[in-house]
């Protein structure tokens, strides 16, 4: 079929809103069958005109992905980097100030050679998010379903020394709330995921860590997750 043959079959009649037909008696022409001539016109334009277009086809000019914006308002903006550099270093910090650390779970993955922290002080961005009200996983969900919808939200994962700076620098945290935070797991010895979690019971404040299987991570449909929001 010749250029103007096709163009005259995909002419819009209602408004540009015609859609290109995609067979000619058993002959296929086009795979998106969803797209009209003021759609392609769009792409057109955006590429450039047919220059771009001939420079896309030829591989001259790339399109980038737009990362997704973030919806969700900052909640907590905190320091990582202050110069605690050794479990050690975040175990004296934390008991000095009164807090617990779980001897099964956050004091073992404190001592791992994952647990790294940043080499000059800096600021992130912290979100706190419901899985129910804010993910929509009223049934709750494993942390792979939680973290890809996170990350489908414009969030990302926690650098590990946010889970004990958040424990230092969070001294109101409310009585009864228990934070998860996302992160890339800390195997311990065993072969065990963990990731911290940061919490206030009747004893006290808490830095301690939570563990599961990889695939089961989380079903608590109330649990809320820490992640940071990029910032521009």
């Amino acid at each position: 079929m010749v250029l103007w043959q096709f163009c005259r079959m995909a002419r819009p009649l209602l408004n540009g809103q015609r859609k290109i037909p995609t067979t000619v008696g058993k002959e296929r022409i086009m795979k998106y069958s969803n797209l009209n001539l003021r759609t392609i016109e769009a792409i057109v334009n955006k590429l450039g005109g047919m220059d771009g277009v001939k420079c896309f086809l030829s591989g001259e000019l790339t399109v980038k992905k737009k990362e997704r914006e973030c919806i969700f308002a900052v909640w907590k903006t905190i320091k990582l980097g202050t110069g605690l550099k050794t479990a050690d270093n975040f175990r004296r910090a934390l008991k000095a100030e009164g807090n617990i650390i779980g001897d099964w779970g956050a004091s073992k993955i404190l001592g791992r050679k994952e647990f790294t922290v940043a080499k000059e002080e800096t600021e992130v961005d912290l979100v706190a998010v419901s899985i129910v009200d804010d993910l929509g996983f009223v049934n709750g969900a494993t942390q792979k379903e939680i973290y890809e919808k996170a990350f489908k939200l414009g969030l990302k994962l926690c650098p590990a020394e946010v889970g004990p700076q958040l424990r230092l620098q969070f001294k109101n945290q409310p009585k009864g709330e228990w934070l998860l935070i996302g992160m890339e797991p800390i195997y311990d010895s065993d072969g065990d995921p963990y990731v911290f979690y940061v919490g206030r019971g009747r004893d006290g404040l808490w830095l301690d860590g939570y563990t599961g299987d990889p695939y089961d991570y989380c079903n608590s449909g109330d649990s809320c997750w820490v992640f940071v929001r990029p910032r521009k």
